[in-house]
């Protein structure tokens, strides 16, 4: 089961915090004691996330709000469906509904782009992931819809995994070095090296890092990279492709013997799930 992050209700309440501020004047000509009812409808065919999200709207905006759910979270939903139905205090609804589906159709975007992706390496040795490409102050949200649509996390941030790149190698001295101070400075913590070429990928092999990212290799040159491993016998060593990564040549990718893809596009590169959400006084 996939977990909900922590930060759902802080995320709420900064959304809601952005958009009512001193209230919700419009919603104030609707009188304060009528009710009504709602219905949220897709039109796009999409793996639903954001759920979590969209009922804790609800939750702080006003607790009488009833949300009935037709669908689960991480279903792959057909256009035209209906999603959920809403009954309750007609200004929180009113209210609530465009920042509960903006959490909806950008999650959903997220999970609905990454299961695509994550379909075309079915069947391979690898794993989509994502980066930390993500949108200010939604990266816990956007990650995790990522997991929803069945693709996998790369770091969270800066704090839970370390990768040293063409920067720090540079002011470390070499990869050997990097990875050398990594392992003496953070020692439970995984290390992942990026190399751009043949001569980095055998110093990196040597230092033993955790994973190796292989940067804008083509597909023969991730082949022998995945060979040169197979033959040092380091296995143990994850190898992830990056940079310069398509729809076109995903699967090929896949094929080729890496653990890992990882893709900006999952986070970054997304169209907002089209939904339709219409209130009604009851």
């Amino acid at each position: 089961m996939i977990q909900v992050p922590t930060t759902v209700a802080a995320d709420v309440r900064r959304a809601l915090d952005e958009d009512i501020r001193t209230g919700d004047v419009t919603a104030d000509l609707i009188p304060a004691d009528a009710d009504g009812h709602a219905s949220l409808l897709t039109r796009d065919p999409m793996v639903i996330a954001g759920i979590p999200y969209a009922e804790e709207v609800f939750r702080q905006l006003d607790s009488r709000v009833g949300i009935d759910w037709l669908v689960r979270e991480g279903d792959h939903i057909e256009a035209n469906t209906q999603l959920a139905r809403f009954t309750g205090p007609a200004r929180a609804l009113l209210t609530g509904e465009r920042i509960a589906l903006n959490f909806i159709q950008m999650l959903s975007a997220v999970a609905s782009r990454t299961r695509d992706l994550a379909m075309l390496v079915k069947g391979t040795p690898a794993r989509v992931f994502d980066t930390r490409k993500t949108i200010p102050g939604l990266r816990d949200a956007q990650k995790y819809a990522v997991k929803v649509g069945g693709g996998n996390n790369h770091r969270i941030g800066l704090f839970d995994q370390i990768l040293i790149k063409e920067n720090h190698i540079a002011s470390a001295g070499s990869i050997t070095q990097a990875i050398q101070a990594a392992r003496q400075m953070h020692p439970t913590i995984k290390v992942q090296v990026e190399v751009e070429t043949f001569v980095e990928l055998e110093e990196a092999f040597n230092a033993q890092p955790d994973i190796i990212m292989l940067d804008n290799f083509d597909i023969n040159a991730l082949k022998e990279a995945v060979q040169q491993r197979a033959n040092a016998g380091l296995q143990h060593i994850e190898l992830e492709a990056s940079g310069g990564i398509t729809e076109e040549n995903l699967s090929a990718i896949g094929t080729t013997g890496v653990d890992r893809i990882s893709l900006g596009t999952l986070t970054k590169d997304i169209r907002a799930i089209d939904l339709s959400m219409r209130v009604e006084l009851s």
